[in-house]
């Protein structure tokens, strides 16, 4: 079987060294949207690197956001990355991250889930640095044809939504060449870039990143809900419910609760079409 779930879970992490910079975190910051308008003194916060703090979803790409594609070919996994979807992503931090900076990241899978059709592997990413742990990263993968092997569905994560309306409701509008300029961070699927490609796997047109949306909700929900205080942030996770489409315009949905922010992402020229689902900011 591709999948040897007790051989993938049992196996050592692989670790490697990251390092960014100012221009890593500002290339993130445009990536999902910041600099609009570029004079605005809340945007050059994420714009200008004598006023820069660090969104915490910079830890998605933190080494040019390789995680997910290495992270297949971890001992006892065998799969196409054509079979793998993302599906849901969780951080945590430990602390504010650094404008500059030099980390270990070690990946390993945290556990293996039978859902029948699919088999999710839990990609666990753990980096620190000379002064302590910086983030740890979950990355739920869906591996298409692996399920059926008899083991443990895994937790639900679904979350009721209040039953009010929400607190907050602003719109980010998605540039056409957003995914071109959010590739530039690391992730370079043609299925971001490449009309053809895009085709091949059931698309009219290139779609936007996951991780993109997910960048670009939780800097709306920082720069709305928390006074534009990126260090409020204790963890975000998210369930990735449909794709979005450059040119589009995201609804983002906020209920601000205590200790914690739940969001509903929608596309807004689709009818309101799900793109973000069970989504939480836990906050300080």
């Amino acid at each position: 079987m591709p999948i040897d779930a007790a051989r993938a879970v049992a196996a050592e992490p692989r670790s490697t060294t990251v390092t960014w910079d100012h221009k890593d975190i500002q290339l993130y910051h445009l990536g999902v949207g910041a600099g609009r308008p570029a004079t605005d003194p809340d945007e050059l916060r994420y714009t200008l690197e004598s006023r820069l703090h660090v969104l915490p979803s910079f830890a998605t790409v933190a080494g040019a956001g390789r995680g997910v594609v290495s992270g297949i070919t971890l001992p006892g996994l065998d799969i196409a990355l054509a079979s793998v979807l993302h599906g849901g992503q969780r951080i945590t931090l430990h602390r504010p991250i650094p404008v500059t900076g030099t980390a270990t990241s070690s990946s390993r899978i945290a556990a293996v889930y039978d859902k029948g059709k699919a088999a999710v592997l839990v990609l666990r990413t753990e980096a620190a640095d000379d002064d302590g742990p910086l983030w740890t990263s979950d990355s739920q993968l869906f591996v298409r044809g692996e399920g059926g092997f008899g083991g443990e569905r895994g937790p639900s994560e679904r979350l009721d939504l209040p039953d009010r309306a929400p607190d907050a409701t602003v719109e980010r509008h998605i540039r056409e060449d957003q995914a071109l300029l959010y590739r530039l961070s690391g992730d370079l699927n043609p299925l971001h870039a490449d009309p053809d490609f895009a085709k091949l796997a059931g698309f009219d047109r290139p779609i936007l990143h996951g991780l993109c949306t997910y960048g670009t909700t939780l800097k709306a929900v920082v720069d709305t809900l928390l006074g534009g205080d990126v260090t409020r942030v204790r963890s975000y996770r998210a369930r990735f419910a449909g794709v979005v489409f450059p040119g589009e315009t995201l609804r983002i949905r906020m209920w601000d609760l205590p200790g914690r922010v739940q969001v509903v992402v929608t596309a807004a020229d689709r009818d309101d079409a799900p793109v973000l689902a069970d989504t939480l900011v836990e906050t300080v």
